[in-house]
């Protein structure tokens, strides 16, 4: 697939510069064709029967099957969800942390992953990271850490800067359990998760899957406690409340995904290049030579930061270019995301806007 073909499969391209996969990745016309399709399907034919069931549960097997190879490992270590907070409640449910039991984050995580954080009921040590990156970021995390810390959460992308974390580092020279923020690395950097405890995927950003799809990585689904189950963390059930778990990281399903949602996620996971890291790394590389006032560090992401003197009036502005980037709340910053289907024209029309305005 040429780069030309990738950015004709999403039909926004052709009158948007759209640079915003942090929030929402485009909508390809196959993803939105093949859920089409399946509502198509249970209208005319009905949402019943052996042979729409079964056809269900194998689309949710291929969907699994195609998330744990994004991240290096296997489908027996992969949840469904339905966003990136999903995995995060599951995991600090799961947990059944204490009142003394630490948990170590940063000031710069999403609420996605704080707010589960700070609902745990856990302690919480903050580490002060602001626009750090590199080995700097790495070791103000690592000074957070103290002899009761039982987690660290953390990011591996960050969505204000798009500073990358060294997970495995981090990891290593903790040797703590890691909840593993993954919303704006799954899709945008290549992913290993197998030496981490807990890894979010968001399937609506850098995925370009539809709204509400997700998933979790546990990398021992035993060592973690079912804390809220759906009808898919059940093998068998007894009619007085005891129940045998499904094996693997299916016990932690939180519910029903619509077919629709996950017919369009299986068409968008498998359009993907594998050219698609490379191409958005010299993207990302052309928008920090192009804006001013960058605030990310060079060889981060797909996200790059810059400052606005009114944020908001700016994007606002931009949108009116037909340019999609976002603010970020009470900062002075405007996010870019370039994505694999972005091509230099969009950086050049976003460059243009930002300096001309």
């Amino acid at each position: 697939m040429t780069h030309a073909e990738a950015r004709a499969l999403f039909p926004v391209t052709e009158r948007l510069a759209y640079l915003n996969a942090g929030t929402f990745g485009p909508l390809a016309r196959g993803t939105a064709d093949a859920m089409a399709a399946a509502a198509q399907h249970e209208v005319e034919q009905g949402r019943a029967g052996k042979e729409w069931f079964d056809a269900m549960l194998a689309l949710r097997g291929r969907v699994r099957e195609t998330i744990a190879s994004l991240l290096g490992t296997t489908g027996e270590r992969i949840a469904l969800t339905s966003s990136t907070t999903d995995g995060c409640n599951i995991v600090l449910a799961g947990l059944g942390l204490r009142p003394d039991d630490e948990i170590v984050t940063t000031d710069a995580e999403h609420f996605g992953l704080a707010g589960p954080v700070f609902a745990s009921g856990a302690r919480v040590r903050v580490a002060e990271v602001g626009t750090t990156n590199g080995e700097e970021l790495l070791e103000r995390i690592l000074a957070a850490v103290t002899p009761r810390t039982r987690l660290v959460a953390v990011s591996h992308v960050y969505w204000t800067t798009g500073a990358v974390l060294d997970v495995h580092a981090l990891k290593e020279r903790t040797g703590l359990p890691l909840l593993v923020d993954g919303a704006q690395s799954v899709g945008a950097i290549p992913v290993d998760a197998g030496a981490l405890d807990f890894y979010t995927v968001s399937g609506q950003k850098w995925l370009c899957g539809p709204e509400a799809t997700g998933a979790l990585f546990v990398a021992d689904p035993d060592a973690l406690r079912v804390a809220s189950p759906s009808y898919f963390a059940q093998q068998s059930y007894e009619p007085g409340g005891a129940f045998v778990a499904k094996d693997g990281a299916q016990r932690f399903d939180p519910g029903w995904t619509p077919v629709t949602a996950l017919a369009g996620w299986e068409a968008a996971l498998g359009l993907a290049p594998e050219w698609r890291f490379e191409r958005i790394r010299g993207l990302t590389a052309l928008a920090r030579e192009s804006l001013p006032r960058v605030v990310t560090a060079p060889e981060q992401a797909g996200l790059v930061t810059f400052e606005a003197d009114d944020p908001e009036a700016l994007v606002a502005q931009l949108w009116a270019a037909g340019v999609v980037v976002r603010n970020l709340p009470h900062t002075p910053w405007v996010r870019a995301s370039c994505g694999w289907w972005n091509d230099e024209s969009d950086i050049e029309q976003l460059a243009r806007a930002v300096v001309g305005g």
